[in-house]
């Protein structure tokens, strides 16, 4: 037997079919008392016997549990001390609960990162993993439940703190180049019922998923062109628009890196045209960051009309078939410095989509032509009405 503090282990015998089998039992105080943690079987006492006297085992059965991707992400989130960071912000777990909040929301994460599933599901993934050598939690401790009552106890304040901590520390462990960061918003649909009131920013919104029929989530993320790391976060609304949102965003990268930016370091935000709006280019002028912003091509008409001649190879060995032109332009009432960029990878898979819009449409033109001449149609509306129903959308594109 073998101890360490709460944690104990031992090997116990039990009798199967006549056979005396041995495993490891891995014994740990949980709420004060002591629970069974892990049981791994081992061999037989025949096996044992025989290793003694020399001769060589082969196991009738083997078991495979995974190991390298789970220990990957937990060794990550040991290093950033994740778990921590969640419990001194939130608090300790209660003497009765199975494991720290910490413990839990790590868990979770792992799940997401390594083979995802439902909450319930959770105790099934993690009993075909190595994860027991991990993290020492009892089986009751994976109930669904349980996972839930830890999400909740963390609130909207806490839950920006513990992203500010963890970020904090990723930078000093990692050392990440923020001189380049890119902003992007998007929205996910989600299954959460209509009816249910308890998640006000689940709404029903543009779906870019073109999922009309569910409620979205909106979310905004600043990540560095090192390496992707993502660096702020921000959830809001799926009812709102991207462009209201920005301001968010930006505030809370000056408050956490601000100082660099004013300091020996410039940080340079890249965002599209989505963002867009005088407000919003106000904010960021007013900022100590440099930006790179990306105005709608329709509002300068004149730019897409510049023959082909004028652009030149931008380097043709990262962007291959980029060309580009500089020029200066009044953007929200400034004189701007402004790069027209052509690329004719771009524009032949804007073909492609083009055509492939077309054949579609056509083969619905034919079915629907084929249908009235048989007879077995009744147009009770003008024509046009069903064939704008197939949802199909055309993009224009300029050689």
């Amino acid at each position: 037997m073998g101890s360490a503090g709460d944690h104990f282990s031992t090997i116990i015998g039990k009798t199967i079919k006549g056979h005396t089998c041995y495993y490891v039992r891995e014994v740990a105080r949980v709420g004060g008392k002591p629970k069974v943690i892990s049981q791994r079987y081992l061999c037989k006492a025949a096996d044992i016997e025989a290793t003694m006297a020399g001769a060589t085992v082969m196991s009738d059965r083997t078991r495979h549990l995974a190991f390298g991707d789970l220990a990957a992400v937990w060794s990550m989130f040991e290093r950033l001390k994740v778990a921590e960071i969640i419990d001194e912000i939130v608090g300790l777990r209660r003497t009765d609960a199975a494991a720290l909040k910490g413990t839990y929301i790590a868990l979770a994460t792992a799940n997401r990162v390594v083979d995802r599933c439902s909450k319930r599901k959770l105790s099934g993934w993690w009993k075909n993993t190595s994860g027991d050598r991990l993290a020492r939690l009892p089986a009751f401790a994976l109930d669904h439940r349980r996972s839930w009552d830890a999400m909740d106890a963390i609130g909207k304040d806490q839950l920006q703190e513990i992203e500010r901590r963890v970020v904090a520390r990723l930078l000093e462990v990692f050392s990440v180049d923020l001189s380049g960061l890119v902003l992007d918003m998007t929205n996910f649909a989600t299954y959460v019922d209509s009816s249910n009131d308890r998640a006000p920013i689940a709404q029903r919104g543009h779906a870019k998923q073109k999922r009309t029929d569910l409620r979205l989530v909106g979310l905004g993320l600043i990540v560095s062109t090192d390496g992707g790391i993502p660096l702020v976060s921000h959830a809001y609304g799926g009812n709102r628009p991207d462009v209201t949102q920005l301001a968010a965003l930006v505030e809370e990268l000056v408050a956490r890196f601000g100082a660099l930016a004013e300091g020996t370091e410039a940080l340079t935000l890249v965002y599209d045209a989505s963002q867009d709006s005088g407000s919003n280019q106000e904010l960021i002028e007013d900022s100590p960051l440099h930006f790179v912003g990306s105005p709608p091509p329709s509002d300068h008409p004149d730019l897409l009309a510049v023959e082909r001649d004028r652009y030149r190879a931008v380097d043709a060995t990262p962007f291959p078939g980029l060309t580009a032109f500089e020029t200066r332009r009044v953007v929200f009432g400034v004189e701007r410095r402004i790069v027209v960029t052509h690329s004719e990878n771009l524009r032949a898979k804007q073909d492609r989509g083009s055509e492939q819009a077309l054949s579609k449409a056509c083969r619905q033109l034919s079915a629907l032509a084929a249908r009235l001449a048989g007879g077995k149609t009744a147009l009770l509306t003008d024509p046009w009405v069903e064939i704008s129903n197939t949802r199909t959308f055309f993009t224009a594109t300029t050689s």
